[in-house]
């Protein structure tokens, strides 16, 4: 009698090093100066000349912004379109080309317990790679606009919107940056994470519990942005 049979999918274990290897290149690092501090953000390069999505928290209120591509090449960058509210940004990186864009995913497809990948640079370690799950969907999650030294407030002086929670391990410097399927599709932009303790910086670690707007929502905002 032969043994029953399932789809390969359904049994086997993702290879995380070999996505990891295809969608490296996708993944950068932003380095913003604002007027009286320096920050580290990720993002993700959305077209072969140097269009690259990330947070509009990551930008806002930068005067000078560094991209740090995979391959260590760096080029200046400059904001060409945000949505406060959305907490979405898109930056021009300068004389560049034949740059690999990120392959962009449904997040309607997602299912609780999914495999993902995080990739970023939190505290300023460009191209580290967290795995975990799909912890929630659909998570409501609000977060204070930008105001004072990094910009201008959203209008309601708050970010809110459905996020999917994940516990792959995000911390700061990892907001801009993508959550990846197994497939190596962009699913999420990584955005917010809860502590329940920060530092007296205002820094604050992960426990598992990272939030990331949904690549469909994305699409739409940064459709309206062009």
């Amino acid at each position: 009698m032969s043994a029953p049979a399932q789809a390969a999918s359904a049994t086997m274990p993702a290879d995380v090093s070999a996505v990891v290897a295809r969608v490296m290149p996708s993944v950068v690092q932003l380095t913003v100066r604002t007027a009286n501090a320096e920050a580290i953000g990720s993002g993700v390069i959305l077209t072969a000349d140097g269009r690259v999505l990330t947070n509009n928290h990551v930008v806002d209120g930068a005067r000078e912004i560094t991209i740090t591509f995979a391959d260590g090449k760096t080029a200046s960058a400059s904001v060409v379109g945000t949505n406060a509210n959305a907490d979405l940004a898109v930056v021009q990186a300068e004389n560049v080309s034949g740059l690999t864009p990120a392959v962009l995913g449904d997040s309607a497809e997602l299912r609780v317990g999914d495999q993902v990948i995080a990739i970023g640079s939190p505290a300023g370690l460009q191209g580290t790679v967290t795995t975990g799950i799909v912890s929630a969907l659909d998570r409501d999650v609000t977060i204070p606009g930008e105001s004072g030294g990094r910009g201008r407030v959203s209008q309601s002086g708050q970010v809110s919107y459905k996020a999917i929670q994940t516990d792959a391990s995000i911390n700061q410097g990892n907001s801009g940056g993508p959550l990846f399927d197994t497939s190596g599709r962009v699913i999420g932009i990584n955005s917010a994470i809860y502590s329940p303790v920060s530092g007296s910086d205002g820094s604050a670690g992960s426990v598992g519990i990272g939030f990331s707007i949904p690549i469909d929502t994305v699409k739409q905002v940064v459709g309206q942005m062009n």
